[in-house]
């Protein structure tokens, strides 16, 4: 039974793939990267929806040159600083197809904090978007210190989606929904379709990032939601290695698989 989801009136959209998603076996996963262009190439030009997209990826774009020990910070941001203009290279080639001009901008949670640099940051996004300019946003870690960063992309598309008024937060990820218990360790998990509360036990939960790039986890992404929920924007959390349920949310209102996080009406 396919759940109803929330009509994206304003046509604002804020989309978040993770590392887990873009990469695979220590390299870029082309074809996952290939068919999240496509999705956002329908989205804008058959929704008309404005896009953002908050992607993560730059270090193992960078590994895939120089193979240096990634547990170092120093050898992460010079992985990063390799690997930030090779993955916008890739993006820029497929949007290209679809006549969609990327812009890239690097933003850190000192950004989230100055009211001045919001709205610098606010006022190049509203430009880009006016002029049918795909934004493309990371997170800057190549020179900012620990206290300055985000730590992970969740809580970045999080802030981008509440500062730069987008109405929805969608997250790719390398699971299909949010469960009542791990879906890895429990075979009898169940995946939670619609969630209207993060309770402070949920957020107790351990990072668990599964692949070797993503600094992230579930953990993450269910702060990301306290985050929105709390300043009334949904949040849907589906699967960014099968795009079929991002597709039926995003274009028809509807899903079979994965989790809407949102206030009670």
């Amino acid at each position: 039974m396919e759940n109803s989801g929330i009509l994206l009136v304003k046509k604002r959209l804020v989309i978040k793939v993770g590392s887990a998603v873009l990469t695979e076996n220590g390299k870029l996963a082309f074809e996952r990267l290939s068919n999240l262009v496509d999705l956002i190439a329908k989205l804008k030009n058959e929704k008309n929806y404005e896009i953002i997209l908050v992607s993560s990826g730059a270090v193992a774009a960078g590994f895939t040159s120089l193979q240096l020990d990634k547990k170092h910070v120093a050898n992460r941001q010079a992985l990063a600083s390799i690997g930030q203009p090779l993955l916008m290279k890739h993006y820029k080639t497929r949007f290209k197809e679809h006549n969609i001009i990327c812009a890239q901008m690097l933003l850190i949670a000192d950004d989230f904090d100055s009211r001045k640099r919001t709205a610098y940051a606010k006022g190049a996004i509203e430009i880009l978007l006016e002029k049918n300019i795909l934004p493309i946003i990371n997170e800057n870690d190549v020179t900012a210190t620990d206290e300055l960063l985000f730590g992970d992309n969740d809580q970045l598309a999080a802030h981008v989606t509440y500062h730069f008024k987008a109405d929805m937060l969608a997250i790719l990820t390398d699971i299909d929904g949010y469960y009542n218990k791990n879906p890895h360790q429990f075979d009898d998990a169940v995946i939670q379709k619609e969630v209207n509360e993060i309770l402070p036990e949920m957020l107790d939960m351990k990072h668990t990032p599964n692949t070797e790039f993503a600094t992230g986890g579930i953990a993450t992404k269910l702060k990301a939601a306290d985050f929105l929920l709390k300043n009334d924007i949904p949040m849907f959390l589906t699967s960014g290695f099968d795009l079929e349920n991002a597709y039926e949310y995003l274009l028809n209102n509807s899903y079979k698989s994965g989790t809407i996080f949102k206030a009670k009406e």
